[in-house]
Parts: structure tokens; sequence; C-alpha cells
């Protein structure tokens, strides 16, 4: 795993949330919250299952203070992520309520890998990498490759036990 920090810019984009409902994506990602994103497709057999599973535990290992969070699971496949899919994916990996899944149109799912330098050109090209920001107006955290529930755990619990 590669760990390295950067400012990326918010593309002006609507997503739709997993329940349906159409949203601004700078907002739903500066609701005040520490922020950990990152990109999946549902029928991936190879990187997003593990990316998943990775999240869940991080919640697991937060308890309660995984309500001090906001996970963000993007789907680089909108034209298969339909919100049911996504609803149907979130369950499998017992998402709680801070730990949202998007989807929208292709256009504004590559913007937003765009912003964060992860387009690879197509979904089967894509690689492991996680994001994370303690709060609006701060620096990114970006983790490249198969970042371990420790790692995460380690940079979130300062920030989420603190709040």
């Amino acid at each position: 795993m590669i760990r390295s920090t950067g400012s990326y810019s918010t593309p002006d984009v609507w997503l739709v949330r997993a329940d349906g409902m159409r949203v601004k994506f700078a907002q739903e990602l500066d609701d005040g919250r520490p922020v950990l994103l990152d990109f999946v497709y549902t029928t991936c057999t190879t990187v997003c299952p593990v990316l998943s599973q990775t999240f869940a535990e991080v919640q697991k290992r937060l308890g309660p203070n995984a309500a001090k969070l906001k996970m963000m699971s993007i789907s680089i496949d909108p034209e298969e992520d339909t919100p049911a899919r996504l609803s149907d994916y979130a369950k499998r990996f017992h998402a709680g309520a801070q730990w949202q899944f998007y989807t929208g149109t292709v256009e504004a799912s590559i913007a937003t890998q765009r912003a964060f330098n992860a387009f690879r050109g197509d979904k089967m090209s894509h690689s492991p990498v996680t994001f994370y920001r303690s709060a609006p107006g701060q620096p990114w955290v970006r983790l490249d490759g198969f970042a371990t529930p420790d790692a995460i755990v380690g940079e979130l619990l300062p920030v989420v036990a603190q709040k």
C-alpha cells in the first residue's frame, strides 16, 4: 500500500444514492464528518469485494464511532449499478447508516473518478484505492493498493474518537 496526501477538487455533479435520492456530490461530501471514500462496482469479482469487505470491517472495528464517519462507495459502472442493485450490494456487506452507495450518469461517474485521479479508462482496468479526509477543506489521504482495516482504522480513530 502506498500512502500519499493531496487536494482534489470536487466535481459539480449529481449522483443517485442507493435509496434513490438524487444528491449533489459536493454537498454529500461536506456534511462536516470525516469521509472515507472508494470506487466500486457490484459485478466486480476481484478488487471491489475486497475493498467493500475492508469497509465492512472498518465500520465493525469503529463500533459506535462509525456513526461519526461518512463512508461513500461510488459506482464506476453506473449503467449496471442501479439504486436497487447498490442497495442489495450494501446489504451483502452489512453497511450501516453512515455508509452510502452512489450511482449516476456515466459522465458523473467519470468526472468523479477523474477528480480523484482514479479513472483508468474502463471498469476492468480499475485499481484498489481508498481516500480519507478528516474534515471539509482538509487534504485527502490516498491509499493506493489494498489498505488493511488496521491501516484505515489507524487513520480514522484519532479523528472520530474526538468528535
